[in-house]
């Protein structure tokens, strides 16, 4: 009854994977009822399931209970495996969905992960495989968690609705992660980008290429924006295209814009030219809020300064994204950590929106799987 007492309870579907990562990584065992109870069609989805088979594959000994309706899901994590594995995603969300949480939980593994996953590379919903490969390696990095064998790999590209994309994933293990000072962007650089198309004719992506230039040419002239038109088995079961660019700064902060088109029968066409023109002002908006982080990493950079040492950890981040305002609860919840936030003004900074400055001493989080021999 220890573990019952310990028990984190909550309600409803919403950021079950922020609860399930948490969970697994301080040990602690999670209760969430009521999933969509009073929806005609109750339960966790079929991505949420297929998420919860992928927690079960890199985890030894973990207890999974889910209710016959799928409304009551019971967690008791068990230790972090790793090794050589695959799983098939669920297509109606991206690859982008499942890989944030392993970034999550990866470099904590008893041994170095090595995944395959297949299913939906690019959509409209989560971040998409080239954006992570993009912003969350170099981000590991800062903390100390690098090596020949830190990668992602996009061996075919899928489109919703039908996927059939394959990317390999790759991280070695850390005992300790290092606290990190990341307090100033720094000016931009440089832009790069990949246009992609699968299934569509191959001048699409130059279209969105020239677009987009004609946009970003005003700002920089270091830009290079690779396209990336792929063939045959390679190119998945659905037609698409669309466009990631990355800014990064003379100080290593890599800020990250993405779109993709309409899924195959869904909503109106989209021109290549409109997607590169609203893809470099997305881009252009992101540069605008700044900070050290983008948006689609905050989270990810507050966890892995929670489970630094035990020493000051601070980074500069633009407005909080809402998904990162609670995983600020959740982390405080499972961990007992606070953050100290301060608000910079633009004045302060003589650049784009409000910012924040965040700052925290790490718990000490030691990787004891790896330990055990």
């Amino acid at each position: 009854m220890a573990g019952e007492a310990q028990c984190l309870r909550y309600a409803g579907c919403n950021f079950l994977r922020q609860r399930l990562v948490l969970s697994t990584l301080s040990g602690r065992p999670l209760k969430i009822r009521q999933i969509r109870a009073k929806e005609e069609d109750p339960g966790l989805r079929d991505f949420e399931a297929s998420f919860i088979r992928l927690i079960d594959k890199v985890t030894n000994g973990s207890r999974i209970e889910i209710n016959e309706t799928g409304t009551t899901l019971y967690y008791q994590p068990g230790l972090l495996y790793g090794g050589l594995l695959e799983h098939d995603c669920s297509p109606s969300r991206s690859i982008g969905y499942y890989l944030e949480s392993l970034l999550c939980l990866a470099p904590f593994m008893k041994h170095p992960l090595k995944i395959v996953l297949r299913g939906v590379t690019n959509d409209q919903v989560d971040p998409s495989v080239d954006v992570l490969k993009a912003t969350a390696l170099p981000l590991l990095k800062k903390f100390g968690i690098d090596g020949e064998s830190l990668e992602i790999k996009i061996n075919r590209r899928g489109m919703p609705p039908k996927g059939g994309g394959e990317i390999l994933f790759a991280c070695p293990v850390r005992k300790v992660l290092q606290p990190i000072q990341f307090t100033d962007p720094g000016k931009i650089k440089r832009i790069r980008g990949t246009a992609y198309s699968v299934r569509v004719s191959p001048q699409m992506a130059n279209r969105m290429v020239e677009s987009a230039r004609s946009i970003l040419n005003k700002f920089l002239p270091d830009i290079y924006i690779y396209t990336d038109h792929m063939k045959g088995v390679s190119s998945g079961k659905s037609p698409g295209f669309g466009m990631s660019l990355t800014a990064e700064t003379v100080n290593g902060t890599i800020l990250s814009a993405e779109l993709a088109s309409n899924p195959q029968g869904q909503g109106a066409a989209v021109l290549p030219e409109e997607l590169g023109q609203n893809c470099a002002k997305l881009l252009l908006e992101e540069v605008y809020r700044g900070g050290c982080v983008d948006s689609t990493n905050q989270s990810l950079a507050l966890l892995l300064m929670t489970l630094g040492q035990r020493d000051v950890s601070k980074v500069l981040l633009g407005p909080l994204s809402p998904y990162t305002i609670e995983f600020l609860r959740h982390l405080r919840s499972f961990f007992q950590i606070m953050f100290k936030i301060e608000t910079k003004t633009p004045e302060e900074e003589h650049m784009g929106g409000e910012k924040v400055l965040m700052t925290c001493v790490g718990i000490g989080f030691s990787n004891l799987s790896k330990t055990i021999r």
